[in-house]
């Protein structure tokens, strides 16, 4: 890896000699995050090639889950039925620190159960997607270095090979190539403890088992034996100190840790895939230097207890993807793009928070137990429970838009209309006003700005602008001040000529 001469902020002297920009936007990296972004800038016909550096999908089949808030977001875009159709649905609770308490009565959204899927699956159907809408993707392409300037970034590939775009995006890891190339600090705090994590055959009856884990639930909570099908069970067990995250576990490591903390192996044999996880938490100190920015694991890792770390990832490539399309259609009002990290950097931050909360309370020391306890009897208020659901399942977040009610910045549910549910409007990444009224009009912003009016609208206001990530722009009812906001979100509107 090396880096070519860099400006961290453009250069005054860019443009003469350089190669033509051949891409508006450069991603790097075709996981979950990459993958959508690139589906996300090809709705607004931007010129995207996603470097990935693997050639093969992962040898390994690990199931990963997503949340009510991204769900809702592939419902948005029209994907749910086909990645749904590839996982298994099971109810939306027991996930802050796997204490089992059940998911609160009345959710507010028709999605409200956790999507497990197989990572390779999953990180195929967003790719087939990007591709569908006309992304490019390359895969054993390694970035080695870059530059940016006035025009745009140069990218250098691992075989030496140069390309240009206007933007490039850091999608590619906790080791990102990118965000090292930038450096951009990565503060935090390195592994104190690691977990092993797999999927095997067991050789002993399910009786067995369930007596095991009930003898020692509530005194080891990073241990468990769960059936997944098939005979196959998830096996998640403590490991004795802390490796190489590089280097996988041997199936005599599982045993090893079985062993030390339940007394037997239970004959697990046959593994489908086996890894290790710590509990490294990390912040990327910046989401954009110029022309570069980062997203997913790139700006920030946590331990993955709650399952968050995909789901946060794909949120941001949804934050980020129309903002960035507007800066390069180029309608978008001069602060967008900055909103970006303002926005998204406070939910990581949470989520690490949350976290480092859901670790401590894992630990089998006396005080951390009796922490636990004590949160276990609090779930059992709804509030409580409905609160720590909302932050692993990201439907609690509210940007701060400003003064408003409490409604302003936050994510609008699968609302009914007459012409059936809101995120089937959504699929072209546009924004939305929803008008119960019929007075209001989206005027020169209707370009980029849906109407829809309609009285009979499942709401307690009288009209609303959505972004198109689904978050509440504005509420109200009047035009002057409807424009003001459209303004704010979509720029200058165009002119009648």
């Amino acid at each position: 890896m090396r880096s070519l001469q860099f400006t961290a902020e453009p250069s005054p002297t860019s443009g003469a000699g350089r190669a033509p920009l051949a891409y508006d936007v450069i991603i790097a990296g075709c996981g979950p995050t990459g993958a959508m972004l690139a589906a996300e800038l090809r709705l607004h016909d931007v010129r995207v090639l996603v470097l990935e550096q693997e050639t093969e999908p992962a040898s390994f089949i690990r199931i990963v889950g997503l949340h009510i808030r991204s769900i809702e977001l592939l419902a948005m875009r029209g994907l749910l039925e086909r990645v749904r159709e590839r996982g298994r649905q099971r109810p939306a609770a027991g996930f802050f620190a796997a204490i089992n308490k059940p998911a609160p009565e009345g959710p507010d959204s028709p999605y409200a159960y956790l999507l497990g899927i197989p990572q390779p699956v999953i990180v195929q159907l967003l790719e087939d997607h990007a591709l569908e809408l006309g992304a490019q993707v390359r895969h054993g392409a390694a970035v080695a270095g870059l530059a940016q300037d006035d025009d745009g970034v140069t990218v250098e590939l691992a075989d030496g090979e140069r390309l240009r775009a206007r933007y490039l995006v850091g999608c590619d890891g906790a080791r990102s190539t990118v965000r090292k190339l930038l450096g951009v600090g990565f503060p935090g705090e390195p592994s104190r403890t690691e977990t092993l994590m797999g999927e095997m055959e067991v050789g002993v009856p399910p009786e067995e088992i369930a007596a095991k884990a009930a003898e020692l639930r509530g005194i080891q909570a990073r241990f468990w034996l769960r059936p997944f099908g098939g005979g196959v069970y998830s096996v998640v067990v403590p490991a004795p100190g802390v490796s190489d995250r590089a280097v996988p576990p041997t199936l005599e490591d599982f045993r090893h840790g079985l062993r030390a903390i339940a007394g037997t192996d239970f004959g697990v044999h046959s593994p489908r895939w086996l890894s290790r996880f710590g509990d490294a938490t990390r912040l990327a100190d910046r989401y954009r230097v110029g022309r570069v920015l980062l997203a997913g694991d790139a700006a920030h890792i946590h331990p993955p207890i709650g399952g968050q770390g995909l789901n946060l990832g794909v949120q941001d490539a949804f934050n980020l993807g129309w903002k960035l399309a507007a800066q390069i259609r180029g309608w978008a009002p001069e602060t967008l793009l900055d909103t970006y990290q303002a926005e998204r950097r406070p939910v990581a931050a949470d989520v690490l928070d949350n976290t480092r909360a859901q670790m401590e309370l894992l630990s089998t020391e006396p005080g951390p137990q009796a922490v636990r306890r004590l949160l276990t009897e609090l779930m059992d208020f709804d509030v409580v429970n409905r609160h720590l659901l909302e932050k692993i399942t990201g439907t609690g977040i509210r940007y701060d838009f400003g003064p408003g009610p409490d409604l302003l910045g936050r994510r609008l549910p699968d609302v009914d209309l007459e012409q059936g549910n809101l995120y089937g409007l959504l699929h072209r990444g546009r924004g939305l006003l929803l008008d119960r009224t019929g007075r209001l009009t989206v005027g020169g912003w209707s370009d980029r700005v849906d109407h829809l009016g309609d009285p009979a609208a499942a709401l307690e206001v009288p009209c609303l602008l959505l972004r198109p990530d689904g978050h509440v722009a504005w509420i109200g009812d009047d035009q002057h001040d409807l424009d003001d906001h459209l303004s704010r979100w979509f720029g200058e509107p165009h002119r009648a000529r």
